[in-house]
């Protein structure tokens, strides 16, 4: 069916773009999120080439309460910036999938954990997508992206790149306690975790957030870019599907946010698709990419039989939560994540792989965190009825996913299953990461500070069948999705759909398998090797 048209949206989109430089060829960016924002700008630094982002969300100036790095706001369902995809975490357990619904993406919205993927990561992705995946490649680009206001100038590291990170302050009461609590347990110093070769252990964990304010990609990468003649950014426009014929992407149909009836084609020489993990995957399938049988069944045109969403990775994780024995001094300003211990659980008879597990320090409470607001003075003191939090998580789950479509309508949201747990093993190595984390609060570090926990007692804690109960009713997920439109399967090594010409992925769908860490540092990594692949073929 062909796209109706709306006149006063096509004139809009003109005037949008009128004075820009028409280069010779012409690519759209779909989602201006932490990887699509990296891409636009380094796209387009060539001016031959014109670039055209369009977001489903604003592309206007930062809320002053998502540039506060101190809190996490939008992660609440129905912030007006969130995705909030309903998801399947097991088969009897839901949750509500946070997604960044502004320029800057995901990364204006998290806790701003800027941690590198392992170099054990990097061997898997070259695997699929070949050697420009391999750590002794991407380690130029990791260091060129960073401005490492802590190590800089050291090996690997860099000074002058548009993310500026820096590792919060381990002087407060929780920070101290819980470092000095992991070295009781025989686990080591891991100062800078973005080292080469760094060992896992425990230490400050990298962040975009500086002096209490979250740089997002947006901020980072585009601020300096949009005046630039060859640079067009849509706001509140929604892709709808990618216009393909002949086996070729011609452009991208989208509609106006709020108006899903009004739609219009945008012609293209090359279209990419940095939606994110979840609305990358859904928009291929829907573009009649993806697997037949499913395309099929919902009535959609099949151009491609590509196992797209079929086995999606993400970390699953839970709270432990604990209440202080009496009021916490925590020094300086909060941060979200200042302190991680990341730890291996092969040598412990539960299988896995190096750095496989992490126990994450929260130094706030909840209604701080996720509801507070720097701007109206200090946060409120932590005391006996505050209840903290460690955060632990499986970061290589046996356990896949799947996304799939629930219709063909675009505005209808997928079906997210996490399949979490369907592996003993992940059943396993999170009992050894709840345990972790138990005996840490009763170390004699924590001795005079933890005085009990939340909903956990002794007979859970030492049952594994109990445990493993209590580990199915607590669960959660890191939203960290990857490999929804995996390298090898679906794309090849530079983004490119099998089958399909002019059209690309780059995001965290092409990841084979989730980081051994947060995939932040690593999007902002994908924007920046498909630029640079993009370029080069260009």
């Amino acid at each position: 069916m062909s796209p109706s048209f709306s006149r006063n949206w096509i004139d809009d989109l003109s005037r949008t773009a009128a004075g820009k430089t028409i280069a010779a060829s012409r690519t759209i960016i779909v989602g201006g999120g932490t990887a699509g924002a990296v891409l636009a700008a380094r796209l387009s630094e060539d001016p031959a080439r014109q670039v055209i982002l369009i977001e489903a969300g604003p592309v206007g100036d930062t809320p002053g309460e998502l540039l506060d790095g101190t809190t996490l706001p939008a992660a609440v369902p129905g912030h007006p910036v969130n995705w909030g995809y309903e998801s399947e975490l097991t088969a009897n357990t839901s949750g509500i999938v946070p997604r960044g619904r502004l320029l800057g993406g995901s990364s204006a919205i998290n806790g701003g954990y800027f941690v590198r993927a392992r170099e054990g990561d990097f061997a898997r992705w070259a695997r699929s997508g070949g050697s420009a995946w391999e750590y002794r490649n991407a380690l130029p680009l990791l260091a060129a992206l960073e401005n490492d206001l802590d190590f800089g100038h050291e090996a690997g590291h860099g000074s002058d790149g548009p993310m500026r990170l820096r590792r919060p302050p381990q002087s407060g009461e929780l920070t101290g306690a819980f470092l000095a609590a992991a070295q009781e347990l025989g686990f080591p110093l891991e100062p800078d975790k973005n080292a080469i070769g760094a060992r896992p252990g425990v230490g400050p964990i990298p962040s975009n957030i500086i002096d209490g304010v979250r740089v997002h990609t947006g901020l980072a990468y585009l601020s300096a870019a949009r005046g630039r003649p060859n640079l067009t950014v849509i706001g509140g426009t929604r892709v709808v599907r990618v216009l393909l014929e002949g086996g070729r992407a011609l452009g991208a149909v989208a509609a106006r946010e709020g108006d899903p009836a009004s739609t219009a084609m945008i012609e293209a020489d090359e279209v990419v698709l940095c939606a994110g993990a979840v609305a990358t995957a859904q928009l291929l399938m829907l573009s009649g990419i993806g697997p037949r049988r499913e395309l099929q069944a919902l009535g959609l045109p099949v151009v491609a039989d590509l196992p797209v969403g079929e086995r999606f990775h993400d970390h699953p994780n839970l709270a432990l939560g604990w209440h202080p024995a009496r009021r916490v001094a925590e020094d300086g300003p909060r941060t979200t994540f200042p302190t991680a211990l990341n730890f291996d659980s092969a040598n412990t008879g539960a299988g896995g792989a190096e750095g496989d597990l992490e126990i994450l320090l929260t130094a706030q409470p909840d209604e701080a965190l996720f509801g507070g607001d720097s701007s109206a003075g200090p946060p409120p003191p932590i005391t006996e009825t505050s209840e903290l939090r460690l955060i632990v998580a499986l970061q290589q789950p046996r356990s896949r996913g799947k996304l799939s479509l629930r219709s063909g309508d675009p505005f209808a949201p997928p079906r997210i299953e996490y399949r979490y747990l369907e592996h003993a093993e992940d059943v396993e190595r999170l009992r050894l990461g709840v345990r972790t984390a138990a005996a840490m609060l009763r170390s004699e570090a924590f001795a005079g500070v933890f005085g009990r926990f939340a909903a956990l007692d002794d007979p859970t804690l030492l049952d594994d069948r109990s445990l493993e109960q209590w580990i199915r009713d607590h669960l959660g997920t890191a939203i960290h999705m990857c490999g929804t439109a995996p390298m090898g399967e679906v794309v090849d090594g530079a983004g490119a759909v099998h089958g399909v010409r002019g059209l690309r992925v780059a995001d965290t769908s092409i990841l084979p398998s989730a980081p051994s860490r947060g995939p932040f540092n690593t999007a902002v990594l994908v924007g920046e090797l498909i630029a640079r692949l993009m370029r080069r073929s260009h």
